[in-house]
């Protein structure tokens, strides 16, 4: 199966992640090995991209909750509930609490 995002193919699910959010994940989680001058540019990009997009982590959040929820669902621990059909809470208002 292809992941296409916005009209690429996404050969590892970092390149889905990446496509799929705009940007390279290395900017969030940093490099093994980066000096302190690196570390601290990438957290100003960091900055700026936030800045222009603020709806960015909210995108983020959505996007690996959707994923988990269709490649790993046990990860949620996710059970459907089942559907109350036949039993109705009784009519009259003469219920007593316990």
């Amino acid at each position: 199966m292809k992941n296409i995002v916005a009209g690429h193919v996404a050969v590892t699910a970092t390149e889905f992640v990446e496509l799929a959010l705009g940007t390279p994940l290395d900017l969030w989680l940093g490099v093994v090995g980066e000096s302190e001058m690196e570390r601290a540019a990438r957290l100003d990009a960091a900055r700026d991209i936030l800045a222009a997009y603020p709806e960015l982590p909210d995108t983020v959040s959505r996007v690996a909750a959707e994923a988990i929820e269709t490649y790993a669902p046990e990860l949620f621990n996710i059970t459907p509930l089942p559907r109350r059909t036949s039993r109705r809470w009784p009519r009259g208002g003469k219920a007593v609490a316990a």
